[in-house]
């Protein structure tokens, strides 16, 4: 166990940020497949824009059978403008033909047969674990691997490395609520560039902030 852990999340819980409605229809929506295929169009695309995307879509689809009529064109016009919206599409209607022929439809809760699907890493796949099944599971996107390295809470230099060092050390019962938690800190507070310490219930903690602190005399103002 990390040594303050509970402390870091209570307070980051008693900061009260607010979330993106992409964030918060991602922690409500249950089904498997519907978080598969949002995750996906979320990669590389900010929450504002993915989240009219994801709503757009569903109203084409909502199941793999569904998107096995859907039109490619007619897909890729309601996801654009998310980032690579041509490839996504098409990676969406691939995925639904796979699961529907020969998955019965049934999206995999396992990280290793969904990373099988083309486009799917770790992150859609914990993502898909957490959200979709209520798995424990560690998402690590940007926000996550960012922060954790900032906290001193791991010490890795890629995404992966980060979800194995926080899954070898944090009880799985705090697993699924880190995503969530770290990437509201840091669209608010957390930012890569000049984060807003002063606002942060973390400073005690954070090694980022003790050594920018030294240095400048100052709150955090260089990337990490």
């Amino acid at each position: 166990m990390i040594k303050d852990f509970d402390k870091i999340i209570l307070n980051i819980k008693q900061m009260n940020l607010p979330q993106t409605d992409f964030v918060k229809f991602m922690e409500d929506i249950h089904d498997p497949f519907i978080v598969l295929i949002a995750c996906i169009l979320s990669l590389r695309t900010n929450d504002k824009t993915t989240y009219p995307a994801t709503l757009r879509m569903l109203k084409l689809g909502r199941t793999p059978k569904d998107f096995l009529t859907v039109n490619l064109e007619d897909l890729e016009k309601a996801i654009y403008p998310v980032g690579f919206y041509k490839n996504k599409a098409k990676q969406i209607l691939d995925i639904a033909n796979e699961l529907y022929y020969n998955y019965k439809s049934v999206v995999p809760n396992e990280i290793d047969e969904l990373i099988k699907f083309k486009g799917v890493g770790r992150k859609t796949a914990n993502l898909v674990q957490s959200k979709g099944y209520g798995i424990p599971s560690i998402c690590v996107d940007v926000h996550v691997h960012r922060i954790s390295n900032r906290l001193g809470i791991v010490i890795t230099k890629e995404p992966q490395e980060t979800e194995f060092a926080l899954k070898s050390n944090l009880p799985k019962n705090s697993w699924s609520e880190i995503n969530t938690l770290f990437v509201t800190l840091g669209q608010n507070i957390c930012k890569p560039i000049k984060p807003d310490c002063i606002k942060c219930k973390l400073c005690e903690y954070c090694l980022f902030y003790k050594n920018e602190h030294l240095k400048n005399n100052k709150c955090c103002i260089n990337n990490l």
